[in-house]
């Protein structure tokens, strides 16, 4: 089941996406009563998704994010592979949705594109068992970490480099039927593929990280786990279009723009 959330004059909405895109199966959405983290109940209306624009599926209290879950992209930045999972925030207010604009902040100079699997948690938790995680997960989405790698490497940690707004891309939608351990991550920059990666090349697995996050702090519905990106990394420039794409859910893309 895919769940997206959208906006259609001036009521935002959620909604499962329905079809395939073909001229047979035009993509619908139909529309859910209230939130996709309690019971799902139709409305019964159905709309076109050409008629309404896709938001970030979810608006989380908070994002954690992993570092150098995968050897390559460790390797590409000079790094050893995290003996432990390596977890760092990354604000609510850096959250954008699809088609949305990533801005290039003045601060920096070199702005990098990051592909990654997203986790979207379901239920309030704490202190998750890896074999239970399955049953906090609502599902999986694109993101985008967007990273300022000039200030991650001048300041030490990575509070800021991380943080800007609009360097959290997320979308298209939510997918809920998805098995995370085998699925293909890549990443176009105009057109370009400059990242592809596995899922099965993780050095941690999903639910080791929502274990591990959980043993820190508690878990809201709608908060998000990103998961780490493959190599490939690199700079994106102001007119830029960054696409991310993940197999079994989707193709997230932002234009990237100069402030």
């Amino acid at each position: 089941m895919r769940i997206a959330r959208f906006v259609m004059g001036e009521d935002v909405g959620y909604g499962i996406v329905e079809g395939d895109g073909s001229a047979d199966g035009p993509l619908e959405i139909a529309v859910i009563r209230s939130h996709p983290f309690a019971e799902v109940e139709l409305t019964g209306a159905r709309i076109p998704i050409d008629r309404v624009r896709l938001l970030a599926p979810v608006l989380p209290s908070k994002v954690l994010a992993f570092a150098r879950t995968y050897a390559d992209h460790a390797a590409e930045l000079g790094n050893e592979v995290a003996k432990e999972p390596l977890m760092f925030l990354k604000p609510s207010t850096s959250v954008i949705g699809p088609g949305d604009p990533i801005r290039l902040p003045a601060l920096s100079s070199e702005v990098h594109y990051e592909a990654e699997l997203a986790i979207v948690i379901g239920a309030l938790c704490k202190d998750v068992a890896v074999e239970r995680a399955h049953e906090v997960i609502l599902g999986y989405t694109c993101a985008n970490d967007v990273t300022a790698r000039d200030l991650q490497r001048s300041d030490g940690q990575w509070s800021r480099a991380k943080g800007f707004d609009t360097f959290c891309p997320l979308g298209p939608w939510i997918e809920t039927d998805l098995d995370p351990r085998e699925v293909r991550i890549t990443c176009e920059l105009d057109g370009a593929l400059v990242q592809d990666g596995h899922t099965s090349e993780l050095v941690f697995s999903v639910g080791e990280l929502v274990a591990f996050a959980s043993s820190a702090m508690t878990l809201l519905p709608g908060d998000v786990i990103l998961t780490g990106t493959p190599a490939g990394v690199g700079p994106m420039v102001d007119g830029s279009v960054v696409r991310v794409g993940i197999e079994g859910i989707g193709q997230l893309t932002n234009p990237v723009r100069g402030l």
